[in-house]
């Protein structure tokens, strides 16, 4: 996938016919011409030697309410906090980040 990003502009080239249908039912899920459209926020961090992949939120996704919060695991024995309330949690590799305050708590080391 191509990424060009121009100011507050962003285009996603696919490269192969996976990545063009990928990006085909990414912009169904985002795009609602009846209503509002949604917007993708950040999870998390994305660091290169950390991790393989940057992870985002769909904001506005009609989502069951037993899993409102996205699914996201530690790769490593970690730290986290709610940036809100300051409440800290010892996760182990491959546990879930859990939410806290109304969002997912931060990973802190």
């Amino acid at each position: 996938m191509k990424i060009e990003i121009n100011k507050n502009l962003v285009e996603f080239t696919p490269e192969n016919d996976d990545e063009k249908k990928k990006l085909e039912a990414l912009w169904r899920l985002m795009v609602d011409c009846v209503r509002f459209n949604k917007k993708m926020v950040p999870v998390g961090e994305y660091i290169p030697v950390k991790n393989t992949f940057a992870r985002f939120a769909i904001e506005g996704l009609e989502v069951d309410k037993s899993k409102a919060y996205p699914e996201v695991h530690v790769d490593k024995d970690c730290r986290c906090y709610c940036q809100t309330c300051n409440k800290y949690v010892e996760l182990k590799k491959g546990d879930q980040i859990p939410p806290c305050c109304g969002k997912l708590m931060e990973v802190l080391d």
